[in-house]
């Protein structure tokens, strides 16, 4: 398996993939934290924190991420080298989390750079070291976490389809529904009793939860209960594939 996810490495960061992602991700909340007069403006808040940031970053990821899954399993199905990769001798577990740690890796490579951002807000305070630091560092937890969600949700949208537009499509859609759709769909009061635990489906509830600054064992077993989900469903397909 260490040989196939560092070939995997290679292909985000031997290509302009990997580079485009991170750079997309760290300029995109550059301009909306810093330059652009908006609500995610860190300057306009009047408070050293990084909630806005925490608020932002989700709604990036949950696009850009779909778009370096979607090639995972997609690409490999289409042009035929998926077979190649069952005559080696690996499983089909060794073979999906190559892929997917391949993935979680780039993420965490592409959130790295944003620690400057608490650097900024640290010194910026008045006075200085004034921000909640507990909060800022639980919600980097949070944020890592809901990457790796993603791309376990995107990895399961490029196994079930050789079209790899499909595979991004599918894997946009599900990471907003499972991160702001059912939040949006509990808040409705339309399912009586059920509103409550549709929210608490949702990984909104959970990720907002842990950037309270406190770190949940139940918040931690769900994000883990979600990842866990989709690689089951992604090797389930890849076995039947390989059938």
């Amino acid at each position: 398996m260490g040989a196939l996810y560092l070939k995997e490495i290679r292909s985000f960061l031997s290509s302009i993939i990997g580079y485009v992602f991170i750079l997309i991700f760290i300029v995109t909340c550059w301009l909306f934290l810093w330059i652009i007069n908006d609500d995610y403006n860190l300057l306009n808040g009047g408070v050293a924190d990084l909630i806005p940031f925490y608020n932002l970053a989700p709604l990036i990821l949950l696009i850009l991420i779909p778009a370096i899954t979607m090639r995972s399993f997609a690409d490999e199905r289409k042009t035929g080298t998926i077979e190649l990769l069952y005559t080696r001798p690996i499983s089909d577990l060794s073979i999906l989390m190559a892929k997917y740690l391949a993935g979680v890796t780039l993420v965490v490579i592409s959130l790295i750079p944003t620690l400057t951002f608490y650097v900024s807000m640290h010194f910026l305070g008045d006075p200085v070291g004034v921000m909640d630091h507990g909060a800022a560092i639980t919600s980097f937890i949070g944020l890592v976490l809901l990457g790796a969600s993603f791309v376990a949700i995107g990895i399961f949208a490029s196994s079930i389809t050789s079209n790899q537009i499909v595979a991004f499509i599918f894997a946009m859609f599900l990471c907003w529904f499972s991160f702001s759709g059912l939040s949006l769909l509990g808040s409705y009061a339309t399912f009586a009793g059920f509103d409550s635990i549709i929210r608490y489906a949702s990984l909104d509830y959970h990720y907002d939860s842990i950037k309270k600054g406190v770190l949940i064992l139940s918040d931690i077993f769900y994000f883990f209960s979600v990842i866990i989900f989709f690689l089951f469903a992604s090797h389930n397909i890849l076995t039947a594939i390989r059938k």
